[in-house]
């Protein structure tokens, strides 16, 4: 025959002779005779009575003749069904497993699913349901579109590119955090033997470099904390909002930790909030001394309790105060301020106006020792000369004693 198959490919099959690409791609395009035709190495095309046709490979794996599939045509082309059958019966002759290879490969998820897992996997651990929540939101804003249907043992180096390239310069935290994530994604897949590298991490020479300062959270010069905490005691403001305000000014907390206060976190007889490491950024229990003010705001705090367990409860059974209600307060005050901010202000007050040493202040923020040497030695949580800058940093606050405070 002029196409350069064999005279019978279908009765080739039956004569247990296997010759040598006897199909060729016009007659597998053409043939609608129901049967099955030979080409080469255990291959060869079936056609249904409905005209539908299928790559089938007879091989032997480990000693047992078995048929796989490989797929239909015409989505399979005879070349690359010729490609995979050479492939599965060299991988036999040494010992190997097609079928389980081919078994493993349709496991493989998308690179949009295994995210997806390791969101579920993760989620437990996370601090709260808004970093839970950025995690996948983030995916699912910038690369599920690009490569969010790629088996994730696919994904490539460009893929990732493509997907921070556009918010590499504009949006660089967001660009930093989504790297992250998706390098997060690719670390589970290395675990679960789906590719052996991270793509998230080969990147860094291709991206231009970002600027690296960041915008800081705005803060009250500490001079002016003393007349914004009298501006919010003097305010129409919920009795319950003024008191966590001052609070958290008093305690030098962030927002969470502060409006999250519980009263079983509370010993006002040993002057101390033990905040547990679950509400934590560093994620570890941190001690706070209350001075004398702070807890005379607890008094006043307890006087509010509706028998929720939280010391400063928002309008919501249940749950605390919004960040943004005491945001809200603060700028509708005339302070332009981020609630955040106040620790910049005491940290800033123990700087200037203090000798306390900088361990102390970094302690009373809670702040991780970078340095692991240094950090290897810090074992103390330097408690009582905490409590001495917070009683001093509350009656700087107070107007009672701005004066500088001088250890020894």
């Amino acid at each position: 025959m002029g196409d350069g198959m064999a005279d019978n490919p279908k009765t080739t099959l039956k004569s247990g002779k296997h010759p040598e690409k006897a199909l060729s791609a016009a007659f597998v395009r053409t043939v609608t005779e129901p049967g099955k035709y030979v080409d080469g190495h255990g291959l060869f095309l079936k056609v249904d009575a409905s005209g539908a046709r299928r790559w089938v490979q007879r091989i032997v794996i480990r000693g047992k003749r078995t048929e796989m599939g490989l797929g239909s045509y015409p989505l399979v082309s005879l070349t690359e069904a010729r490609e995979a059958a050479f492939a599965n019966r060299k991988l036999a002759r040494v010992g190997g497993d097609p079928l389980a290879e081919k078994r493993r490969e349709k496991a493989v998820p998308s690179f949009e699913e295994a995210a997806r897992k390791v969101y579920d996997l993760h989620k437990p651990s996370w601090r709260n349901a808004k970093h839970a929540a950025q995690f996948i939101s983030t995916l699912e804003t910038y690369a599920f579109p690009r490569m969010g249907k790629t088996k994730v043992s696919d994904v490539t180096t460009a893929d990732v590119l493509a997907v921070l390239t556009p918010i590499w310069l504009d949006k660089a935290e967001t660009a930093r955090r989504v790297r992250q994530r998706i390098g997060t994604v690719m670390k589970w897949a290395v675990a679960k033997g789906w590719r052996n590298d991270n793509p998230a991490d080969a990147i860094s020479q291709a991206l231009p470099k970002q600027d690296k300062i960041k915008a800081h959270r705005k803060a009250l010069h500490y001079a002016d904390v003393a007349g914004c905490i009298e501006a919010v005691k003097a305010s129409g403001a919920d009795p319950s909002t003024k008191l966590a305000l001052e609070f958290l000014v008093l305690t030098a907390t962030r927002s969470g930790e502060a409006r999250g206060a519980r009263w079983d976190e509370i010993d006002t007889k040993a002057g101390s909030w033990t905040i547990p490491a679950s509400r934590m950024k560093a994620k570890r229990d941190h001690v706070v001394p209350l001075s004398k003010r702070a807890i005379v705001i607890l008094e006043e705090a307890q006087k509010l309790d509706a028998g929720t367990g939280l010391v400063f409860p928002g309008t919501k059974k249940g749950k605390p105060l919004s960040d943004m209600t005491l945001s809200k307060l603060v700028k509708e005050l005339g302070f332009d301020a981020d609630v955040h901010g106040f620790r910049t202000s005491f940290r800033t007050w123990a700087q200037e106006r203090t000798n306390y040493p900088r361990e102390v202040a970094e302690a009373a923020l809670a702040h991780t020792i970078k340095d692991k040497a240094e950090a290897a030695y810090a074992r103390s949580n330097l408690f009582e000369k905490r409590r001495k800058m917070m009683d001093t940093w509350s009656g700087f606050v107070a107007k009672s004693d701005a004066t500088i405070h001088r250890l020894g």
